[in-house]
């Protein structure tokens, strides 16, 4: 299948198909002839002399120095060399392919002015799996992601490094062995390639799309310590939660009763408490806001891989070139602040029902440390440490980088979104929110060996797979092995494909 890209119809699960599923891609025909169109009206305007930001001035503080002639053929090039300014590890593939994808659906719009070459060429290094080599570091987020794009860009000139089939080559031989002839750059071709909060908004895309499938395992993961801990089930009622009105909510607590239906504790067979802890019975509320929370990011990020971000922008049938600041990654890099917070926040929950798993005063009857052997062994006891650990490493994540503006370029740029540290933070927190939840499962499933009444349906299959991966702890053995174990199992989602297959979409 291939996505074709015309500007407006880039969605999270498409971008995510490109970029980690190597899935091809077209620009639309008609998208190619606007960027044609916007193109013939920004050569005649260079013709004319008028002056246009990016084009024939220079960029930043230098934006009142106008160029020659002369230098407006070399100032691209100059200014790619400049802004290839990053530093630290190589970013994955799939983000540097995620900003691929998402800045060819920016020119798609045909208001950006760049040949159609450029445009066309990263389709093709895209399609033929050519992908540059960018260090993870060294954007602000405003005026885009300009130093990580601009390490992109280096392979429009046939410079920089790229990998291809399993190698890192130089940008030339990459490009050369790929056999995609490389387009250089011509007047405003190198700001167009590199003006928009592409990397942020593409990691943001893989980031919720990856969240979304972590939230549903934490209502997996729920509702097995919630059979551990004969909870009530009377606050998962759907009327209660239709009462308050909240969409995640109402959409978690109906996945956790369609993972515990047929179990004798949703069936009402158990003697429960009157009423549990807040851990037990807020479950829906809490994930349910997080479920709102990604919701709401998600339409944000959305809109920005279907927006035109650019300075300049280009109107070819109104014949006019503004000047403002789309590039500005504020719009994202807010909410995506919120949704790292979220998945923080649903992980204290989780390391919240461990506690109760472990601790013989509120377990209702299970052994201390989930161990047979008190005393001689310790059980979980030290998996609750490496649990709280990560909640901690979480919380200090969970600031918001999107306050944290440190202004540059000589006052110039002196607002910026940050928008890089929310994505970079946010796949740090999801990084360890699969530990946290791997823990909850092990221990659950290691509470739910001492039960012996019927679980439900979704419940026993989580179980099952998981006991395909880690034994039950009889006595004590080192538990890193178990923790890598299943914090992997939660990031491949074999737990959830299994249940979904059994109990249906959890939403």
């Amino acid at each position: 299948m291939t996505v074709v890209l015309d500007g407006t119809n880039l969605t999270v699960d498409a971008l995510v198909r490109i970029a980690r599923h190597g899935e091809r891609v077209e620009l639309h025909p008609d998208s190619l002839e606007k960027i044609k169109a916007c193109r013939a009206m920004l050569e005649e305007k260079i013709q004319a002399h008028e002056i246009m930001y990016g084009v024939n001035t220079g960029i930043g503080e230098f934006s009142e120095i106008v160029l020659t002639d002369e230098q407006v053929k070399d100032f691209q090039r100059y200014l790619i060399y400049n802004h290839a300014a990053g530093i630290g590890d190589p970013m994955p593939i799939e983000h540097v392919r995620g900003a691929m994808a998402s800045r060819i659906n920016v020119h798609a719009h045909g208001n950006s002015g760049c040949r159609p070459e450029i445009t066309l060429t990263l389709v093709e290094m895209l399609n033929k799996g050519v992908t540059p080599y960018v260090c993870q570091k060294g954007s602000v987020g405003a005026c885009g992601d300009l130093a990580p794009m601009s390490q992109i860009a280096l392979l429009l000139l046939g410079e920089g490094q790229a990998y291809y089939k399993g190698e890192l080559l130089s940008g030339r031989e990459a490009m050369e062995r790929a056999g995609i002839p490389i387009p250089g750059l011509q007047a405003r071709d190198g700001l167009a390639a590199i003006n928009g909060s592409n990397v942020l908004t593409a990691m943001s895309a893989l980031f919720l799309y990856d969240a979304n499938n972590w939230l549903k395992q934490a209502e997996i993961a729920a509702a097995m310590s919630l059979e551990a801990l004969l909870a009530n089930m009377k606050p998962y009622h759907p009327k209660i939660h239709e009462a308050r009105g909240f969409p995640g909510a109402i959409r978690s607590a109906r996945a956790i009763r369609m993972l515990m239906a047929g179990g004798d504790l949703a069936e009402g067979r158990l003697k429960v408490k009157v009423q549990d802890a807040y851990s037990m019975r807020s479950t829906p509320q809490v994930i349910g806001a997080a479920h709102d929370a990604l919701a709401w990011a998600r339409s944000q990020v959305e809109i920005e891989l279907n927006g035109v971000a650019d300075n300049p922008i280009f109107f070819p049938e109104e014949r006019l070139q503004l000047s403002g600041a789309n590039f500005q990654g504020s719009p994202v890099s807010l909410p995506m602040d919120m949704a790292g917070a979220a998945i923080t926040m649903v992980s204290v929950l989780s390391e919240r029902r461990l506690n109760r798993l472990n601790n013989p005063a509120l377990s209702v009857g299970l052994p201390a440390f989930l161990t047979k052997g008190a005393g001689m062994f310790s059980g979980l006891m030290l998996s609750q440490y490496t649990a709280d650990m990560q909640i901690v490493e979480q919380r200090i994540l969970s600031m918001p980088a999107s306050i944290q503006s440190i202004p540059a370029a000589a006052d110039q740029e002196d607002f910026v979104s940050m928008g890089m540290n929310t994505a970079i933070k946010n796949m740090q927190i999801l990084d360890n929110a699969y530990g946290v939840l791997g823990i909850e499962f092990m221990a659950a499933a290691q509470a739910l060996d001492f039960r012996t009444h019927k679980v439900g349906h979704g419940v026993a299959k989580a179980k099952e797979v998981i006991r395909r991966h880690v034994a039950f702890l009889d006595v004590d053995r080192p538990l890193y092995p178990d923790h890598n174990t299943m914090k992997e199992l939660v990031k491949s989602c074999e737990i959830l494909r299994e249940v979904e297959a059994v109990v249906g979409s959890l939403g």
